[in-house]
């Protein structure tokens, strides 16, 4: 990992500002072949449905050649509509950052964990449990404001996660 200290178990792999602009083509060239996406806030505002930039995005990593797997900690009835509509593999009730469902994703793309991107928006659930599961994390920013009560604490304390992780990529640069 990098960094030191507690905090350091955190840090995503990169900090992007959107899942929509990211260089998969680049990554594939890397190797990589399978990516995992959080749904809510990192493809879409939360309980929205798949809308048509996410279903292009999906289309666009089909024909470049990658796995698609969604990880969400929603239920079915929120997950399989929207991994329907971008035609990805999907796990629900991910119980995030518990590592056991997202080598489940891996397995269901057919692809060892070291092939695999992490996508998401959230430090604590999203890209702690990536890292722990060690899969390449990717936090990007979250798409909409409007944020559940213990998704808006949780952000308060990413901030001071990310205040060292900017400090540290500074450091290490």
């Amino acid at each position: 990992m990098k960094g030191r200290g507690l905090l350091s178990a955190f840090y995503p792999d990169e900090w992007r500002e959107s899942s929509y602009g990211l260089p998969y083509e680049e990554w594939y060239e890397r190797g990589y072949r399978g990516i995992i996406f959080d749904i809510d806030n990192t493809l879409v505002p939360h309980g929205a449905p798949a809308d048509e930039r996410a279903v292009q995005l999906f289309q666009r990593l089909h024909r470049i050649g990658y796995e698609t797997c969604l990880i969400s900690n929603n239920q079915l009835p929120r997950v399989k509509p929207f991994a329907e509509a971008v035609e990805s593999w999907f796990v629900e009730d991910a119980h995030k950052p518990s590592t056991r469902n997202y080598l489940k994703a891996c397995r269901r793309m057919g692809l060892p964990k070291e092939q695999v991107l992490f996508v998401g928006d959230q430090l604590f659930t999203d890209v702690w449990g990536a890292r722990r599961a060690g899969i390449r994390s990717i936090l990007v920013k979250p798409i909409h404001p409007k944020e559940e009560i213990q998704i808006v604490l949780k952000r308060q304390l990413e901030r001071v996660v990310l205040f060292f992780y900017k400090r540290n990529q500074k450091r290490t640069s």
